[in-house]
């Protein structure tokens, strides 16, 4: 009978590696979509699935890492590519059956790619405490950010987006908050990321509140894309801005 479905996580040159062992059914899917979610939310040079020990139960149930392949291309940019594929997985991915994943044939020459093409990320962090101040001093790297980018068109929206994340993460998670921002080649992207595991909730303001709650409706309007991501210390809020 074949193994169950398992797998171990660890790092390497700033990859992140998910070795996937046992046999890959349809029902295991949501599982191992968490555990390759939660690696991506570190924000790793390239995230690396090792398939070297998996076999196949289900066909459909590769459309896991077509998944996680279009969620790290809107955030966080962050290459996925899938190691050392057997048998039939390998035909599988070779004839493009689950879209133009990047395949490699194991992890030391994924691993060799990754740093040998190593490029420069233009990226901008900072750490800020959970105090009033922490949402305008937000607004300021975003200006700085979209002023040395050459992107002067989205001071506005980039400087609404993170006064929201911030102040959420103030107001909700009262800890340590991680603000940062990259430039890839298409989009813009802006994380927010604090030590509480809560999710974030939109909602219509009410009553007394009037002025207060619409800040993730207002990302929302604003962003081609946004959503959140545990971690493993609480949890990231991202947004997505087109070029």
């Amino acid at each position: 009978m074949a193994a169950a479905l398992s797998w171990t996580t660890g790092e390497r040159d700033g990859c992140m590696i998910v070795t996937v062992q046992g046999r890959l059914e349809l029902s295991g899917t949501p599982r191992l979509q968490g555990v390759l979610q939660k690696c991506l939310a570190e924000q790793p040079a390239a995230l690396l699935a090792d398939l070297s020990e998996m076999s196949l139960g289900e066909e459909t149930a590769l459309s896991v890492f077509t998944t996680i392949h279009h969620q790290s291309a809107i955030w966080p940019g962050t290459p996925v590519l899938v190691c050392a594929p057997r048998g039939e997985v390998a035909d599988l991915l070779s004839r493009h059956r689950y879209g133009t994943l990047q395949v490699r044939a194991g992890v030391e020459e994924a691993v060799g790619e990754v740093t040998r093409n190593e490029v420069v990320v233009q990226m901008i962090t900072d750490q800020l405490l959970p105090v009033t101040g922490a949402a305008r001093h937000a607004r300021d790297l975003a200006t700085e950010a979209c002023l040395r980018w050459s992107l002067p068109d989205l001071i506005g929206p980039v400087s609404v987006i993170v006064t929201e994340l911030v102040t959420n993460a103030v107001e909700h998670a009262s800890t340590m908050i991680t603000l940062t921002l990259t430039r890839r080649n298409r989009y813009l992207h802006l994380a927010v990321r604090d030590g509480s595991d809560r999710p974030p909730e939109p909602r219509l303001p009410e009553g007394d509140d009037a002025d207060r709650g619409r800040g993730l409706l207002l990302v929302d309007s604003l962003a081609v894309d946004w959503g959140w991501l545990p971690t493993r210390d609480g949890k990231v809020v991202w947004a997505t801005l087109a070029l």
